[in-house]
């Protein structure tokens, strides 16, 4: 095992590439520590940006915003997975950088992503690489549909996926998506989905948040729910040892996601991983007594990490620019004051001034002491934002 990274005590600076809701929650834990921040995202509104120390305004490619970047900080980290790799490893050259280009490339790709579940001994769908007109028509490729052909690289949230039934739809869906590298995962009968958040020392120890039960609709997440009995326990524990196996093989420094589809029969199956802090842990920030934004703080600064405790049962709705449209086209702010008296509701929005339909506007945790109570109020406040009962 390594010995741990020296520590970053509060008082030095911590940067993150990229300026969306996860770097802003990322900054409002460092600064609560006492930690100095700096963002680097080029758009000048960006939500962390706002709140951060510093907001360096450039492509992240760019090489004089990176130069300031280094200038500036003690230790850096990203907020998605899409930053340039080779960005990542450049910078590793001058600053402590977690996570490490090497598992962020891993996570870009679809294909190298499945062959490291494979190196790690989870499970994970039937699949095959679709990279030529040629393998559209493999016949050996009939046995894997229905299935989910996905861009091997930057798909997100649903995006860059097509499902397809017969190997000329196949080839139809490989053209559609441009010709480019993809993944065909076979349809399997999923039963629900869940996620595991782990974070890992640069000393190897890892701990992590409870399993997480979510719901997706449209292909983004809708609804968490995290307690004792959201799902059997020797399912959570399964779950829990092939995140831990999946962050270990990676050599992994940094807070890790998960998702895991749990087929009918109780079967489970490895999707994909987020190398960053994840939409289905925000509940964190209310639920637990460490966040998930807190451990990504304490695993870049090379601080001890603490197991956390979930003190209270959770459910979490995601908040989309959908909200903002329920009653006509023209924009109208939801009821968060009614929202905001029910018991148990924590609301969490991320400062982008212009709502769209499937954009992420924020997040709503709902907690209390038992599950069907988090539960109960959770319903109310889905029927008064308009969002479908789960």
């Amino acid at each position: 095992m390594k010995p741990a990274a020296t520590p970053l005590l509060p008082g030095a600076t911590l940067g993150v590439l990229g300026g969306g809701q996860l770097g802003r929650m990322f900054v409002h834990a460092a600064q609560s520590m006492g930690y100095y921040t700096a963002v680097l995202d080029p758009d000048p509104h960006s939500p962390a940006g706002r709140v951060s120390h510093h907001h360096i305004q450039t492509a992240y490619n760019d090489h004089e915003g990176l130069a300031r970047l280094v200038q500036l900080c003690d230790a850096i980290t990203t907020e998605f997975e899409n930053v340039p790799a080779q960005v990542l490893e450049a910078l590793a050259q001058r600053r402590r950088v977690a996570p490490a280009a090497a598992a962020v490339a891993v996570a870009q790709d679809r294909a190298a992503e499945k062959a490291h579940f494979v190196r790690c001994g989870v499970p994970c769908a039937p699949h095959a690489l679709i990279a030529s007109a040629q393998d559209c028509s493999a016949p050996a490729h009939a046995a894997l549909l229905p299935g989910i052909l996905k861009t091997a690289r930057l798909g997100y949230d649903g995006k860059g996926q097509a499902r397809v039934h017969t190997l000329p739809e196949l080839a139809a869906a490989w053209q559609a998506l441009g010709g480019v590298p993809c993944v065909l995962e076979q349809l399997l009968p999923l039963d629900f989905e869940c996620s595991v958040i782990v974070a890992r020392g640069s000393d190897g120890q890892c701990v992590h948040l409870p399993p997480q039960r979510n719901l997706h609709r449209d292909g983004i997440l809708a609804v968490t729910e995290v307690h004792a009995q959201n799902m059997p326990p020797a399912l959570m524990q399964q779950a829990l040892e092939a995140a831990i196996s999946i962050a270990n093989g990676l050599a992994y420094v940094g807070v890790l996601c998960v998702e895991f589809f749990v087929l009918q029969g109780g079967r489970l199956v490895v999707n994909e991983i987020a190398p960053r802090p994840h939409n289905s842990g925000h509940y964190s920030l209310d639920a637990c007594d460490v966040s998930q934004f807190e451990l990504q703080v304490r695993t870049l600064a090379g601080l001890p990490l603490t197991p956390p405790r979930l003190h209270s049962a959770a459910v979490m709705l995601n908040l989309l620019g959908d909200l903002w449209f329920t009653r006509g086209e023209a924009a109208q702010t939801p009821p968060w004051a009614a929202l905001l008296a029910l018991p148990g509701t924590h609301l969490h929005l991320y400062g982008k001034a212009q709502p769209r339909r499937g954009r992420k506007m924020g997040h709503l945790t709902v907690t209390a002491a038992t599950p069907e109570a988090a539960r109960a109020a959770a319903l109310q406040a889905a029927a008064l934002l308009g969002i479908d009962p789960f």
